[in-house]
């Protein structure tokens, strides 16, 4: 692997760690907010409650924005631009939500981090997928997903830190506004990428910018003519006479893999137990501190296993490593019902939710970001990218949203024992399983171009 496409590919990934960090850094300002500001009253007579929509799920909805029209920006502004901007949203997010004065600001603030985090998902993993090989793809487009559970893994250790440090009413200011740091730090290394070769291609750039590009990437200048030569004939090959658009119906067969890959991701309850991993922990027996600790062992499994799948997933294929993560889910989800269902030990409780967090970082972790980056065809890759993390992050938003309605120990439905929550979950985790075997295609070692001609409905000889 070149080392030069490495390290481009690692700068562009950073966005995920953003990511990680901006999504669960909220785990620890959930309870002090609730307390300083009084936020948990149900709007109106609606199952809703104002912390579940305008704290923990604000972001989620910002995110939601930035996914769905982050296709836009990717595509008519260039995958390197969007990234710079992703980086401004991050750190204006971070010093906002740190010096909010109350909840509304807060949340407008959270909402903008939300855009970042939305974007990202859609620009940083078409980035990689298309300066990568096809035999590379794989592991750089999964150093994202890396870097979001690395994120993950600092949020919670900062977290927990910072709690040690600061007093309590002031310490998830600091909690929220650590992230200004790397986010500027990133914004500044964002520059020294280059371009995607295949998008500027694709915008009919002279070759002389293509080339300049390719070598920046680190290929020779001699071979750098064969690359750009290889790319036009592929792009070339799939440009249809006509625009086809994305719900054309030529593109179904992605659209339809895209969508349910990031329904069952979120339908694992991946991120309802990443958000509320505190919450969870002290429903369990743990006290406030030991959880906010417990967490960070959350983070830690989910880092290594995330190596774990990274280094599989060119060798085992994406489709292989569903296979082991929905097995993972479906015992692990239900053995963590059952010892909420029984009163179980916190201790046994904890275990079952890490082997979850490893299940989720080899499986659905490692795959959801590069599968959906390499399933649709050049032209359409940054809007279907948007569909599919849309996807993602609807689900995802709702999720949060509801939460309070059934976690919640003084409100929620499930107030004395949430353990229907965990089985819902692993009953969807069957379905997954079902779908992976049935319909899910494997896609390791096939190219970019070869990819979108094998999942793209032909069109008639008629037409």
């Amino acid at each position: 692997m070149d080392k030069r496409i490495f390290r481009i590919s690692l700068t562009a990934a950073l966005a995920g760690f953003l990511f990680g960090f901006d999504t669960v850094v909220i785990s620890g300002a959930n309870q002090p907010i609730k307390e300083i500001w009084d936020t948990n009253w149900f709007l109106g007579d609606s199952i809703f409650t104002f912390h579940g929509i305008f704290i923990m799920s604000m972001a989620l909805w910002g995110t939601v924005l930035g996914s769905l029209f982050g296709g836009i920006p990717t595509d008519r502004l260039g995958r390197k631009k969007t990234l710079f901007w992703i980086g401004v949203l991050y750190f204006a997010s971070a010093l906002g939500s740190a010096f909010a004065p109350e909840p509304y600001s807060f949340s407008l603030f959270r909402f903008i981090g939300g855009i970042g985090v939305g974007a990202s998902s859609v620009a940083a993993p078409v980035y990689i997928s298309e300066i990568s090989t096809a035999q590379t793809r794989g592991r750089l487009t999964a150093m994202y997903q890396f870097n979001i559970v690395f994120g993950i893994l600092i949020a919670f250790i900062s977290n927990y830190l910072i709690g040690i440090i600061f007093d309590e009413s002031i310490a998830w200011r600091w909690m929220l506004g650590i992230e200004g740091l790397p986010a500027l730090i990133y914004t500044i290394m964002v520059f020294k990428i280059p371009n995607s070769p295949r998008w500027l291609l694709m915008k009919d750039r002279a070759d002389a910018v293509v080339m300049e590009s390719i070598t920046l990437l680190g290929i020779a200048r001699d071979k750098a003519h064969l690359h750009l030569e290889q790319i036009k004939i592929a792009i070339v090959e799939t440009k249809e006479k006509n625009s086809d658009g994305l719900f054309s119906g030529k593109y179904n067969k992605p659209l339809v893999l895209a969508f349910l890959i990031a329904f069952f991701n979120q339908l694992s309850g991946i991120n309802f137990v990443l958000y509320y991993a505190p919450e969870i922990l002290e429903r369990a027996g743990l006290a406030s501190g030991e959880s906010l600790f417990s967490s960070i062992s959350i983070g830690v499994i989910n880092l290594i296993f995330t190596f774990v799948g990274i280094s599989l997933i060119d060798k085992l294929g994406r489709k292989q490593l569903m296979y082991i993560g929905s097995i993972g889910y479906i015992v692990s989800l239900a053995m963590v019902g059952w010892c909420f269902y029984s009163g179980a030990g916190s201790v046994l409780l904890l275990t079952f939710i890490l082997i979850f967090i490893a299940s989720h970082a080899v499986g659905q972790g490692a795959v959801i970001w590069v599968f959906i980056s390499e399933i649709f065809p050049n032209k359409v890759r940054s809007y279907g990218q948007s569909w599919g993390t849309g996807t993602h992050w609807v689900f995802a938003a709702l999720i949060t949203l509801l939460t309070p309605t059934f976690l919640d120990a003084e409100i929620g439905i499930f107030k004395d024992n949430p353990w229907p929550i965990f089985i819902f979950f692993a009953v969807m985790m069957v379905l997954q399983l079902l779908w992976v075997i049935f319909m899910m295609p494997e896609t390791k070692g096939i190219t970019l171009e070869e990819l979108g001609k094998l999942l793209s409905k032909k069109k008639r000889d008629t037409e």
